[in-house]
């Protein structure tokens, strides 16, 4: 890999891994993690779990679970489509490579570099899949505990702890949809590196401070916290 690329790009490699995961950190587990809009997000989704449990009807629960999985089969369906088109890419080395010979940019590169791209990107969105794969698989199970929670006339001592089943069961479903979104977002970044490492820092830089913007200082962030803050 050293002989294949250069100084300039592993470190654009370094500081892209290093935004990627160290954003993942500060947003999932770091002490600053509960002032953000995913934590909070996750105490609502308890919130909702046990105010389900005191539904004896709870259609409009099945229907939001369907509705989060149907966005997460869009995502997965999506990773699928660009993994596709990133093998597509691959053969079709040649040509592309024709292609950016003819551009009016100076856009020097070869066929291994290329087909390193094509292969990192392919690797970005096969994260992506599995990530959503998964949380589609356990909104499924999610569902599945909704169902398994008694109506109230029927609810003992064990509903607590079946609510709260329910209720990590959703948040770890939510956890997973968000790293897949997150990869979904970081490859917009990575594609910089197409054009050369500086883009791809410059990129991977913007869609970082894009993605703190969102989770510490939105207006949707700021909306959540007026007021409403919830704990574990």
């Amino acid at each position: 890999m050293t002989n294949l690329l250069s100084f300039s790009d592993l470190a654009a490699m370094s500081w892209f891994l290093l935004f990627w995961f160290g954003f993942s950190w500060v947003a999932d587990k770091s002490p600053w993690s509960h002032r953000g809009l995913s934590y909070q997000m996750a105490c609502y989704r308890k919130r909702w779990m046990v105010t389900m449990a005191r539904r004896d009807l709870r259609m409009i629960d099945t229907s939001i679970i369907s509705g989060l999985q149907q966005g997460t089969a869009f995502f997965a369906s999506t990773s699928i489509l660009a993994i596709g088109g990133g093998f597509a890419l691959l053969g079709s080395t040649d040509e592309v490579l024709k292609v950016f010979r003819d551009l009016p940019f100076n856009i020097a590169t070869t066929r291994p570099v290329w087909e390193a791209k094509i292969a990192g990107l392919i690797i970005i969105y096969a994260f992506a899949f599995f990530k959503f794969g998964w949380a589609y698989r356990l909104f499924n199970y999610c569902s599945i505990l909704i169902g398994s929670i008694p109506a109230i006339e029927d609810q003992n001592e064990e509903t607590p702890v079946d609510v709260n089943r329910a209720a990590e069961m959703n948040v770890l479903a939510g956890g997973h949809f968000n790293s897949g979104l997150r990869a979904i977002f970081f490859s917009i970044g990575y594609l910089g590196w197409f054009i050369g490492p500086v883009p791809w820092a410059l990129g991977t830089l913007i869609v970082g401070i894009v993605l703190i913007r969102r989770q510490f200082f939105s207006a949707s962030r700021r909306l959540m916290f007026g007021g409403y803050e919830l704990s574990e």
